[in-house]
């Protein structure tokens, strides 16, 4: 077929490196920059083969989020906005591994498997962040789809969560909204704006925000918004990308772990913050109080808030959904606790990773779920999202209950549905030498690696810990809590210890955190 010869032809421009192994983890390919342009190159074939075999625009998001300015990465956009099914992983992994000689034949494999039809016509749109390889890499991915004569729209420089909403709208026939970058900033702007005028008691002051871009695309978009804002939210802009590295000393990771703000932004006592991460799809809040102590509002922390604000509105509109808030493993059983016990809202456990989140939250009438590092957002069935509108607009029912219904009503269109604290990464041979069983809570292998956990957890009172490798770095990633912040840094630390010596630890053996 003529198709395949231009795929050869175009593949030459993109070689892969011989012997070179990605794996298609939690967010796409992550590595390196200079050893991704062949996996660009394809991920814009699989694009094509996704999109014909859907009948759907496809997206492709080229970033590394949170990672360092020289890494760089890429992930698929599904129909509705959603991550890349699971078997079509599999395919992105088979097609970025397959030597120069083998890639057809891997090619035609998916096309066989998939019952593809070649004739069907298919569209692709890409955005890109603002990592210096962004725009070579986003351009490979582009000869990747014109190769299989795919259409495409290319949106230049986006957030991750603007790429997905791009999606959503165009296979939704625009009923999400409009598939532009000013089509976003209208919905969410007049949704915020709508639920501003339901607060009550609202001042000036809150209406200030200062907030840290991470030098990355988030600011650059947040500028671009500010108009549409209509004044309720005054936003001071830090790390906005004119100077600074992208993620260093700044960003949602950097205010996570370092439990302190980032650089460049000075705090009054009571000043609200917030940091994006560099594609902008994690946010954490933080201030200091009066005795100048930091507090982080991490993605356990927004989880909450977000679940107990619905669950109160639900009765006040007289509406019986069900709720429920999906956590990992990773989540602050302090925030586990209050939402079970004291909001009587159903938490539910999955793996670590948006995608196996979202899939569960999918199950609910309306499923709020974060990860810790202030990744996530919530989830409105069609029952739920119709049931909400009819409700704001029926005029027989106590006129509460309908202000009830339309501050959901916003809140649906506020949100954007298509997209612990001692932790210790390490460096190990390999970090799949880990296997994890019990939404990552228990380590399967090594063997006697759960057992040393288990007795190291014994030690303290509240306390927990478990290990997985990383679905974005080479690092295996410890986790603790205990009933005190040094209790839980000494956990951390041997914990992080029997890892280095059951797993095959490489480079330095792990110090104490203190």
């Amino acid at each position: 077929m003529a198709q395949f010869k231009e795929v050869v032809q175009r593949s030459s421009l993109h070689p892969k490196p011989v012997g070179l192994v990605l794996q298609y983890g939690t967010a796409g390919f992550r590595t390196k920059a200079q050893d991704l342009d062949h996996v660009m190159f394809r991920m814009g074939l699989l694009a094509v083969l996704r999109s014909k075999k859907t009948k759907s625009t496809i997206g492709i998001m080229v970033t590394a989020s949170h990672n360092p300015e020289e890494d760089n990465g890429v992930k698929l956009v599904d129909p509705l906005g959603e991550m890349l099914a699971p078997s079509w992983e599999e395919y992105s992994t088979q097609l970025a591994n397959a030597e120069e000689q083998g890639l057809l034949t891997a090619l035609k494999d998916v096309i066989e498997k998939e019952a593809v039809n070649m004739q069907q016509e298919a569209c692709v749109v890409v955005g890109r962040d603002t990592r210096p390889s962004s725009e070579k890499l986003s351009q490979a991915v582009l000869d990747g789809v014109m190769a299989l004569g795919g259409k495409y729209h290319d949106y230049g420089l986006v957030t991750t969560p603007q790429l997905h909403f791009m999606v959503c709208c165009r296979n939704t026939n625009g009923l999400y909204g409009t598939a532009s970058v000013e089509g976003y900033y209208q919905k969410v702007s007049q949704a915020f704006v709508e639920l501003t005028k339901q607060a009550p008691n609202r001042t000036d002051d809150h209406k200030h925000l200062k907030v840290d871009g991470a030098n990355g695309i988030g600011a650059l978009k947040l500028k671009e918004m500010e108009g549409f804002l209509q004044k309720e939210l005054l936003v001071s802009l830090y790390n906005d990308g004119s100077s600074g590295k992208l993620n260093y000393l700044c960003g949602a990771d950097f205010v996570k772990v370092q439990q302190k703000s980032p650089q460049g932004i000075e705090m009054l006592a009571g000043e609200r913050c917030c940091s994006f991460d560099g594609d902008a799809d994690r946010i954490v809040y933080y201030y200091n109080d009066d005795a100048g102590h930091f507090h982080l509002l991490d993605g356990d922390k927004i989880a909450t808030l977000i679940g107990t604000f619905l669950k109160e509105l639900l009765p006040k509109a007289g509406l019986d959904l069900q709720i429920a808030v999906v956590q990992t493993a990773y989540a602050n059983g302090s925030s586990t606790r209050y939402l079970e016990e004291t909001m009587k809202v159903q938490v539910h456990c999955a793996k670590t990773g948006v995608k196996h989140l979202h899939h569960k939250a999918q199950e609910f009438d309306i499923g709020v779920y974060f990860e810790a590092n202030g990744h996530g957002t919530v989830l409105f069935s069609k029952g739920a999202e119709e049931k909400i509108k009819q409700q704001a607009q029926n005029e027989n029912v106590a006129d509460e209950k309908r202000k009830a219904a339309k501050i959901l009503e916003s809140t649906i269109n506020l949100i954007n549905q298509t997209v612990g604290d001692a932790i210790s990464d390490m460096l190990v041979a390999d970090r799949r030498v880990i296997e994890t069983a019990d939404a990552e809570r228990c380590a399967v292998s090594p063997p006697g690696l759960q057992e040393a956990i288990n007795a190291l957890v014994k030690k303290y009172s509240l306390s927990r810990a478990f290990v997985r490798p990383s679905g974005t770095e080479d690092v295996v990633r410890v986790y603790a809590e205990a009933d005190t912040q040094g209790n839980a840094d000494t956990l951390a630390y041997e914990v992080s210890l029997a890892v280095y010596q059951l797993a095959g630890g490489v480079g330095e053996e792990p110090k104490p955190l203190q």
